[in-house]
């Protein structure tokens, strides 16, 4: 169906940055992946967010995929990971053929509970990695996972594809991990049609990425494989969209918080709706606005009469757990 009112619809800058950069590619006649477009949205993005060294790739799903490898992740291990999320996060341990295991979040965030995460250490001790989510760009309470993560000595990925300019105590998530995870899929904050990035402080790692992405082809004059590689580097037009929508990021920060404080200012008082948490160490990008009905409302009601406006809403991500793909494997509540 076609909406007049669509949930997170793409939105070029009004400054036409986007298109500077991309008739710079076509004037040199670099199109493929890799090139000046590719090189400069890393440096930049990575300027941007504070990080130090950074992959652009085809997608945000991709660079979760990546980072799971260059943790060491393989057969048989398990991947501690948001339970309340989008399948990409999930997906790329599968890929790794390792073992999700799902942990809960809780009401004060709605990100990865410190508590489950705590108890799921205690069930499974032998962890890989943690990957947290930062739900419709709000953080998680990153202090307390990274704590745990840094006591069992284990990698943390923050899943941040739908927080880009979130912070956490000042500071932008997708920062405080082992590695961070952005994406500039079409609905997000700023968008590049398709890709995302991977951050890091280690510069051997994403080097290595970057070689795993580009088929993993060796230093040689002819065309030699040593180590399985990936078609999953960003193409040097998808990265000219990225550098221009990453000119206006702040923009769209600010004016996706508008949103979201007209919709709680006109629907906060009524009865059954409750919206998003607040809390005084994170600063949201406020990505998409969400709240939850109870009482007499029924969620689908609410939706059928917007969609008779030709207006888009969505239910929140069913959760893991509950996925068909995804019941065999364990989750992990904070009552436990």
């Amino acid at each position: 169906m076609s909406y007049d009112i669509w949930l997170s619809s793409p939105h070029m800058s009004d400054e036409g940055y986007e298109k500077e950069f991309i008739e710079e590619a076509f004037k040199l006649n670099w199109i493929a992946p890799l090139g000046a477009n590719v090189t400069g949205f890393e440096q930049e993005l990575a300027d941007k967010v504070g990080a130090k060294h950074s992959a652009a790739l085809s997608s945000g799903t991709a660079a979760i995929h990546m980072a799971l490898k260059a943790a060491g992740v393989g057969k048989g291990d398990i991947v501690f990971c948001q339970d309340l999320t989008f399948s990409a996060s999930a997906n790329p341990i599968i890929y790794q053929n390792a073992i999700p295991v799902f942990i809960d979040s809780n009401y004060e965030t709605w990100n990865m509970d410190p508590n489950a995460l705590e108890a799921a250490f205690r069930k499974h001790p032998n962890v890989k990695a943690v990957i947290v989510v930062h739900l419709y760009g709000l953080s998680a309470d990153l202090d307390p996972i990274l704590e745990l993560c840094r006591k069992h000595n284990v990698v943390m990925i923050e899943d941040a594809a739908e927080s880009l300019g979130t912070t956490y105590k000042g500071k932008y998530t997708g920062t405080f991990g082992d590695y961070g995870v952005f994406s500039f899929n079409g609905n997000k904050i700023i968008t590049t049609s398709g890709g995302g990035v991977l951050v890091s402080s280690s510069k051997e790692r994403i080097d290595k990425v970057k070689f795993w992405s580009t088929q993993s082809r060796d230093k040689a004059r002819y065309y030699q494989h040593s180590e399985l590689g990936y078609n999953y580097r960003m193409s040097n037009i998808v990265a000219g969209i990225g550098r221009g929508q990453l000119k206006v990021l702040d923009q769209r920060v600010a004016k996706k918080k508008y949103i979201h404080d007209f919709y709680k200012r006109e629907l906060g008082k009524l009865e059954g709706i409750q919206f998003m948490p607040s809390n005084e160490w994170n600063k949201p990008n406020y990505w998409l606005t969400v709240m939850q009905v109870s009482g007499r409302r029924k969620p689908v009601e609410i939706m059928n009469k917007l969609e008779a406006e030709r207006i888009e809403s969505r239910h929140v991500w069913k959760p893991m757990h509950l996925q068909p793909f995804f019941s065999e494997y364990d989750f992990i509540g904070a009552f436990l």
